[in-house]
């Protein structure tokens, strides 16, 4: 099966936050990031991005760095390796980072929320820090890192200015001999540019000669041994170096596991600001989590499209309602509704904002998606066998936990067998209890949606006088692939329809259906009956939390009555008032006290309810049939 992830482009939604992250480990946790079956910690992973998202808002931007490469120096520290000045100087702009990081979470702290104080688990390390930048500048060990190595660089400064005066005043001295009127370097010696002809007249050593052959360098006698003087300067000047860089890599070796205390928290904020960056681009919310699988979202947007000209999704499922058949015409935005659902869930249970205005999610234990033509060449596999080796695959995983989106539900065979195959899936996932939304075309798949319980309809509106989609979603009421209004738009002659919808439904009141007022009449009232059959659904669901015995507030009155009879399928529910019986709607009660605090178990309600003549009347016809004895129903 396609990676779902690329189904639905979370992949996309990953790389955008990854582009948002600095360190190569927050990336890292970026791309593994998956959904959260603990409700406990997909809370935690929203609060965290919730709180980004606030400090991001209202303090700007964290100073993050990227901390590259600074695990692999202060592992080879640890080892007991000497890190170069450049390397250590590295370190050091490292923690001036963490001092800088510290700051600004502190100063977040007034905003009363968590995720500031993970400054307090930073170390910034000021007596390391200072003594990295006072002994490192600029790439190299600083004079001052030592008395030693100031001293050192003193005498090397002393021996190159006797070793260039001395040479000066060779020079002076003969300079008819001279090819130039300075001296120059060679190999680390001063050297005079000597004419050929006059190389006897110079005391020295020949260190080179010009390309032309006519000049010679050469060091003066009174130049050389300045010159080794100055070698055995600069190789105690080196010892001493990698004396003090051996001290200061030792040093951070010693603080190892502050470093890495660091290291981890700056990388686990890197990661969660990068959740809340990702929000802002988006201007996302807090998604509500519920575990009693319903999924509500209110002005859904695909997070990956212009907010400018993305048509806002409002969608509902659950309650009663498992599945919903989404059907209208092609480049209607069927696919991209179902996708832009099942993405906001996946977001969601990943711990990051929606693209909503508002959502309340529940959680899932799997995505399971089929959307797109699926060909395989290579394995020689057609849209259809595509599909259907999918869509098994879905029906074996889908479990009452699941989420699953079928795009064009049997499409890619015989549309009459392509039908029957689409209902028999759909009976599946229905016998699953798992939360599903289907696009389809067929009329038969919508038919079965209007007749079956827990299943209904929902279209993609179309208007018929421009013939453009308007990318909104109509749930409770079926669609249409329009072709016969778009036909009869373009100026296709009526018989030419007649004849079309003749081939495609056999019906003989074609004329009527072109008009479509009546159709328009049905779709309506079919609409209505769907939401009255939910409303009833969901009147009952509220109306069973009261039980027999229970005590209860009846508004407006305030009087406390007892449950006598629990709710009909109206959801009205019958309360023992003190001097009557009544039946009233159960939006019209408030639990005061339940019958479990007041009753003991297996209590006989009769002694409240019944009056004395019923109680003795059932007490004898339960032992024996007693001709003339009857109990009264009230």
């Amino acid at each position: 099966m396609k990676n779902i992830e690329e189904t639905l482009d979370f992949n996309l939604i990953k790389e955008k936050m990854i582009d948002l992250a600095f360190t190569d480990k927050a990336k890292q946790k970026i791309r593994s990031l998956k959904p959260y079956l603990s409700e406990i910690k997909l809370h935690a992973k929203l609060r965290e991005t919730s709180e980004a998202r606030v400090i991001l808002e209202k303090a700007g931007n964290p100073p993050l760095t990227s901390m590259q490469g600074l695990d692999e120096l202060i592992e080879v520290a640890n080892k007991g390796g000497c890190l170069t000045a450049d390397q250590l100087e590295s370190v050091a702009i490292q923690l001036t980072a963490v001092t800088r990081l510290k700051d600004y979470l502190n100063r977040c702290k007034q905003y009363e929320i968590g995720l500031p104080y993970y400054e307090e688990n930073l170390d910034s390390m000021e007596v390391v820090r200072e003594e990295l930048n006072v002994k490192i500048r600029n790439g190299r060990v600083d004079d001052f890192a030592s008395k030693t190595l100031k001293s050192l660089r003193s005498g090397i400064e002393q021996a190159e200015q006797k070793m260039r005066e001395k040479a000066d005043s060779v020079m002076r001295a003969n300079k008819e001999y001279m090819a130039d009127s300075f001296s120059t370097i060679r190999n680390g010696h001063i050297c005079l540019p000597v004419k050929t002809e006059y190389k006897n007249r110079i005391s020295g050593y020949v260190i080179g000669k010009s390309s032309s052959g006519n000049t010679l360098f050469i060091e003066p006698q009174s130049v050389a041994k300045y010159y080794e003087e100055l070698q055995n300067l600069k190789l105690e000047e080196e010892n001493e170096e990698i004396r003090i860089l051996y001290s200061l890599s030792g040093m951070l070796a010693d603080t190892f596991d502050v470093f890495d205390r660091n290291n981890r928290t700056i990388e686990k904020l890197d990661f969660i600001f990068a959740k809340g960056k990702l929000s802002m681009e988006y201007d996302g919310v807090e998604p509500k989590m519920n575990t009693q699988r319903k999924i509500c979202l209110v002005n859904g947007r695909h997070p990956l499209m212009d907010k400018k000209i993305n048509v806002p999704l409002n969608f509902e499922i659950g309650q009663g309602i498992n599945g919903i058949i989404i059907t209208g015409p092609n480049t209607g935005g069927k696919t991209v509704a179902i996708k832009t659902v099942a993405l906001n869930c996946m977001m969601a249970q990943c711990g990051l904002h929606v693209s909503c205005e508002k959502a309340d999610i529940c959680m899932n234990n799997a995505f399971l998606c089929d959307i797109g033509d699926g060909q395989n060449i290579s394995e020689n596999l057609s849209t259809f066998s595509s599909h259907i080796m999918n869509v098994l695959d879905i029906l074996h995983k889908a479990d009452k936990d699941s989420l699953v989106v079928l795009d064009e539900l049997g499409s890619g065979t015989d549309p009459t067998e392509g039908m029957g195959i689409a209902i028999s899936i759909l009976e599946e996932l229905k016998k699953s209890g798992a939360l599903y939304l289907v696009t389809t075309h067929y009329p038969e798949v919508k038919k079965y949606a209007d007749k079956e319980d827990g299943v209904v309809n929902a279209r993609m509106t179309f208007d018929k006088e421009s013939l453009k989609p308007l990318y909104q979603l109509v749930i409770g009421e079926a669609g249409e692939s329009c072709a016969f209004y778009i036909a009869k738009k373009l100026g296709m002659p009526g018989s030419m329809l007649r004849s079309a919808y003749l081939a495609a439904y056999g019906n003989e009141e074609a004329e009527n259906t072109l008009s479509f007022d009546k159709q328009e009449e049905l779709l309506h009232e079919r609409h209505a009956q769907i939401q009255k059959k939910k409303e009833l659904h969901n009147k009952q669901t509220e109306a069973e939390k009261y039980h027999l015995g229970d005590s209860v507030m009846v508004f407006p009155d305030k009087k406390i009555g007892i449950v006598c009879e629990t709710a009909n399928e109206k959801g009205l529910i019958r309360i023992q008032m003190p001097d009557k019986k009544i039946w009233i709607n159960h939006k019209r009660i408030k639990l005061h006290v339940a019958a479990t605090e007041l009753y003991p178990e297996d209590y006989d309600f009769s002694i409240i309810f019944d009056s004395v003549e019923n109680r003795k009347a059932r007490h004898q016809m339960d032992r024996k049939y007693v001709e003339g004895v009857s109990v009264t129903c009230e």
